[in-house]
């Protein structure tokens, strides 16, 4: 009986053994194959990466303003022409310009908005275009060449345009929204932005008194001043980014915004509405310069004719809101009236111009008002 326990107890032991090494091997099996498997992957991904790398040959150095172009476009034509670009963003013209004129040799192309362009060709900054390097000039609409300041397009190539505008909650204001009036009305107090960019603040007050935005006049922009002066208390603060998002949130009444920023908000929050008032605005066209003495003239030629290809303008459109003035990107955004005003409405705005005595001026307006 004593031989026969024994037995049983050393045919469990044996079991017990084979099963904990048949245990083992399996595990150390399991651990090959998973070492294998993450070997595989990495030569795998470091292999795409061997594929997607890219031997530059130039540098390009674009400064453009925030949230102002999809980057995968950049992505696509560095792809296409192995020229790096390095790229920054500004907050303002006036920011960009600071940047700028201190560090001259930072970049070489630019995307100012018309003033500020205006201010770059009289001051001799900027290098002449090199028309037969960009065909796809030919994209661009008519209405959108040959501006005030640039009647050949020597300087410049169009790269965005819009309007300046009210975006208001619906539920809030429930009145009819038609003058620039509304943004004085104490009975929003609290409730009002306006955006963070002198020349459309005075260019709105100057505009909502019966004005040029781009008067010289001591009296009128005197007027001006003191409209602001007294519309402060009222706001809720000088934004731009923030003013839209809180305007997305239901958070403010009225925001004084550009119409990129009115559609984005709008896509977000059907509560909300964009207005051109019946004073007038600003109908601007920002674009694409070259920056005087670049050693990188060619590159940036490719760069905007690139950025000027009809499937191109349709993504930086769908990226950030704004109208491209290449015809052949607006049929995939139908007739949405933020993108594309009416005849009547473009015909009240006007652009800003440069004027250096009047930008004495306005600085000098600007640091009072705030």
């Amino acid at each position: 009986m004593k031989n026969s326990k024994f037995l049983i107890l050393l045919i469990v032991i044996l079991l017990i053994l084979v099963l904990g090494l048949s245990f083992l091997l399996y595990s150390k099996n399991i651990n090959s194959n998973n070492n294998n498997t993450v070997g595989s992957t990495n030569t795998k991904t470091n292999t795409t990466k061997v594929e997607e790398k890219i031997d530059y040959v130039e540098e390009l150095r674009v400064y453009n303003a925030a949230e102002y172009m999809d980057m995968s476009t950049i992505k696509d034509f560095e792809k296409k022409y192995k020229i790096k670009i390095i790229y920054k963003e500004f907050e303002s013209n006036e920011d960009m310009y600071s940047d700028f004129v201190n560090n001259p040799n930072s970049y070489d192309v630019l995307v100012p908005s018309d003033y500020m362009i205006d201010r770059l060709i009289k001051e001799n900054k900027l290098e002449k275009i090199n028309k037969s390097n960009i065909p796809n000039l030919a994209n661009v609409a008519e209405e959108y060449l040959y501006p005030e300041y640039d009647k050949n397009n020597d300087y410049v190539v169009p790269y965005m345009t819009g309007t300046l505008g009210i975006l208001y909650n619906k539920t809030i204001v429930t009145e009819p929204v038609t003058s620039w009036n509304i943004l004085w009305d104490s009975k929003y107090k609290g409730q009002i932005w306006m955006w963070d960019s002198m020349r459309d603040v005075i260019g709105v007050s100057l505009k909502r008194l019966g004005y040029s935005m781009n008067s010289n006049d001591e009296n009128e922009l005197n007027e001006a001043k003191q409209a602001l002066i007294t519309q402060y208390n009222l706001l809720r603060g000088y934004a731009e980014e923030e003013a839209r998002d809180s305007m997305i949130a239901d958070e403010g009444a009225l925001a004084l915004v550009y119409a990129g920023e009115a559609k984005f908000a709008i896509d977000q929050n059907p509560n909300l509405a964009y207005v051109i008032p019946e004073e007038g605005s600003n109908k601007f066209v920002d674009g694409f310069v070259i920056v005087k003495n670049t050693k990188h003239k060619e590159a940036a030629e490719k760069f905007i004719d690139f950025m000027c290809g009809s499937n191109i303008a349709v993504r930086n459109m769908t990226s950030t809101g704004y109208t491209s003035p290449i015809k052949g990107a607006w049929s995939e955004f139908g007739n949405n009236k933020i993108m594309f005003p009416s005849e009547q409405e473009l015909s009240r705005c006007e652009a800003f111009l440069y004027d250096a005595s009047a930008t004495q001026k306005y600085n000098r307006i600007w640091n009072e008002i705030r």
